[in-house]
């Protein structure tokens, strides 16, 4: 793709935009090299800490994501995505900046997830912090601002172990929270049909979810994996 652009490394088709965290990054992670099957290239954005990832209609960190995408995009990536859904509310200002397409968040998965259900069925969101995300975090990407959502508990393990870096805390712990988030989600709103996970550090349990809530789960791994496959689709030899 792109062949006449100049680059600096060849074969990495997808640049990764990463938040500066310390946390463990488990297999399912966008942050783990090893869940794709394709080789991607991070850049990490110094000043993205996982406190102020949630305060981006606040303070804006648009300025440092605009100059890794730069660097990114000049050594040679053909597309862009990040490790962070909140980021949901550059995804304009972001595709407008870059020469090469960008998935800021797997929330951009929601309207099409929301055709794909019968009428009377609709998504739901499972989020890092559903206080925190609604209004622009939506509104950016086309998500009514009526969608449930639900956010792991803020004094959860799963909140302390992504922004304390606690590695202490086990997969397992992180998944029976994760799941009975989900859990809680469909008990208050029976009519959902698919749930889409905001955030990269959810995509590990997906598996977990799907099999005790029994609706489909749409998550990072998703949608990057549908990026990716447009970026660099499969050639089929037919001859």
């Amino acid at each position: 793709m792109t062949a006449t652009r100049a680059k600096t490394y060849f074969g990495v088709t997808l640049g990764i935009l990463m938040v500066n965290s310390t946390f463990r990054r488990y297999l399912g992670d966008i942050g783990n090299a090893e869940t794709w099957s394709f080789p991607v290239q991070y850049r990490i954005v110094a000043d993205a800490v996982p406190s102020r990832m949630t305060e981006l209609h606040n303070s804006s960190l648009l300025e440092p994501f605009k100059r890794a995408a730069d660097e990114l995009i000049a050594a040679g990536v053909d597309g862009i995505t990040t490790t962070c859904g909140f980021l949901s509310i550059y995804q304009r200002e972001l595709a407008d900046y870059c020469s090469v397409p960008v998935a800021t968040s797997s929330l951009l998965q929601v309207p099409m997830v929301e055709r794909m259900l019968p009428t009377g069925r609709r998504v739901g969101i499972l989020t890092y912090n559903g206080d925190v995300l609604n209004g622009p975090y939506l509104e950016a990407v086309g998500i009514a601002p009526d969608t449930p959502v639900i956010g792991v508990p803020q004094d959860s393990n799963f909140v302390r172990w992504i922004k304390e870096g606690d590695n202490s805390v086990t997969f397992d712990m992180l998944r029976e929270e994760v799941v009975a988030t989900a859990e809680t989600l469909m008990r208050r709103h029976p009519d959902i049909g698919a749930i889409v996970s905001e955030c990269t550090n959810l995509a590990p349990f997906t598996y977990d979810i799907a099999e005790r809530v029994g609706v489909p789960v749409f998550d990072t791994v998703t949608m990057v994996n549908l990026f990716h496959a447009s970026l660099r689709p499969r050639r089929y030899d037919n001859h």
